[in-house]
C-alpha cells in the first residue's frame, strides 16, 4: 500500500537543487556525491519523481534555468506515458542555465524578460517536456524587470493563455509584495504566483493572499529559505519549536506554510529521497512562532551569501 499524508496533496517537488550540479542550499555538498554528472543527476531527478507520485505528489516545478530538470523531467515521463494527465507540471522562462554543467561556474543562470527571450525559450521547453506545462511563469519578476511594461510581450503570453495554460510569474527579493502587486493590477493575462514564503521571510503574505482571493494559483518555494530551516541552519529556538511540536525542523517550517489558507501547493526543494520523505512528513504546527521572521532586506542580503555547492 501506498503510504500518503493527509496533506500531501497540496505539496509540490521542485527540481531547481535536482536538474543541474551547483546550487544555492547549506549542506548539498554533503548531499550528493563529489562526481555529479548528467546521467547521474538525471537518475537522482527520476528517483525522487518516483517517491513523489508514489507519495502521492501530483505537482512538479521545473524551469529553463534549472540545468537540464525540464529534460530530466522529460525523460521520466516518457517512461511513464500514463501518469502525465494526473499532474500539474509548472515550468518558467526568463533565465537560461549558462552554467556549463560546472560546480565552480562564474555564472550559473542569466535573467533575461524580453519577448525574444520567450519565443526562443517556449519551444524550448515544448521539446525538453515532450509538450506543454499546465502553468507557464516568468521566471523571478523584480522591480527592475521590464515585463510588465512590455505590450508585445504582454500580448504574447495572453496569446499563451489563451491556449490553455495557465500564465504568471515568479518573485524574489525584497521587494515580492509590490511587484505582486502590479502584476495584480495588469489583469490578464497573469493567473498564477510563486512566491518565497517562509518562517523567515513572510513579507509577501498579504499580496499572496490577496492573489489567491482574486483566484490565483499561489504556489509556494523555498519554505526551508534554502537550508536555514533545517536541522544544518535553524536558529535554536526555532529547532526547540519544532522539538516541541513533534516535527522535524524542515517539515515544521514546511508545516508553517500549509497553515498559511492562501497556499495552494508548497514545493519541496528536497534533492535526496530522504529529505523528500522528512519534509513530506510536515503538518500544520500548533502555533506558528511570529518572532523568527526577518526584515526582508536583511533575509534576501543573506541568501545573496550562500554559495553555490
Amino acid at each position: 500500500m501506498t503510504y500518503t499524508t493527509p496533506w500531501v496533496h497540496r505539496f509540490g517537488l521542485g527540481l531547481a537543487a535536482a536538474g543541474r550540479p551547483a546550487y544555492l542550499t547549506l549542506g548539498r555538498g554533503d548531499d550528493l556525491a563529489s562526481s555529479r554528472s548528467v546521467e547521474e543527476m538525471e537518475a537522482r531527478c527520476h528517483q525522487l519523481l518516483d517517491l513523489a507520485w508514489e507519495r502521492g505528489v501530483r505537482y512538479v516545478d521545473v524551469a529553463r534555468s534549472y540545468g537540464h530538470a525540464e529534460r530530466f523531467l522529460g525523460t521520466w515521463l516518457a517512461a511513464h506515458p500514463g501518469r502525465r494527465d494526473q499532474l500539474t507540471i509548472g515550468s518558467k522562462w526568463g533565465y537560461e542555465y549558462v552554467g556549463d554543467w560546472s560546480l565552480d561556474a562564474a555564472v550559473h543562470e542569466r535573467k533575461d524578460h524580453s519577448l525574444a527571450m520567450f519565443e526562443r525559450q517556449w519551444p524550448q521547453t515544448l521539446d525538453a517536456l515532450g509538450g506543454p506545462p499546465d502553468v507557464y511563469l516568468v521566471h523571478s519578476i523584480t522591480p527592475d524587470s521590464p515585463a510588465l511594461d512590455d505590450g508585445p510581450l504582454l500580448a504574447a503570453l495572453a496569446g499563451l493563455a489563451a491556449t490553455g495554460v495557465r500564465v504568471g510569474l515568479s518573485t524574489s527579493g525584497p521587494a515580492q509584495g509590490a511587484v505582486l502587486e502590479r502584476a495584480l493590477g495588469t489583469g490578464a493575462p497573469f493567473s498564477a504566483v510563486q512566491a518565497t514564503w517562509n518562517l523567515l521571510e513572510r513579507s509577501v503574505g498579504p499580496v499572496l493572499a490577496q492573489a489567491h482571493d482574486e483566484g490565483w494559483l499561489v504556489v509556494v518555494k523555498e519554505g526551508v529559505a534554502n537550508g536555514r530551516l533545517t536541522a544544518r541552519g535553524a536558529d535554536p529556538a526555532v529547532a526547540a519549536l519544532a522539538r516541541v511540536d513533534g516535527q522535524g525542523v524542515d517539515a515544521f517550517a514546511l508545516g508553517a506554510v500549509l497553515a498559511q489558507p492562501f497556499v495552494d501547493v508548497v514545493l519541496s526543494g528536497a534533492v535526496t529521497t530522504g529529505q523528500l520523505e522528512q519534509n513530506l512528513a510536515a503538518r500544520p504546527p500548533a502555533v506558528v512562532p511570529d518572532g523568527a521572521a526577518e526584515p526582508p532586506e536583511r533575509y534576501w542580503a543573506t541568501r545573496a551569501t550562500l554559495p553555490w555547492t
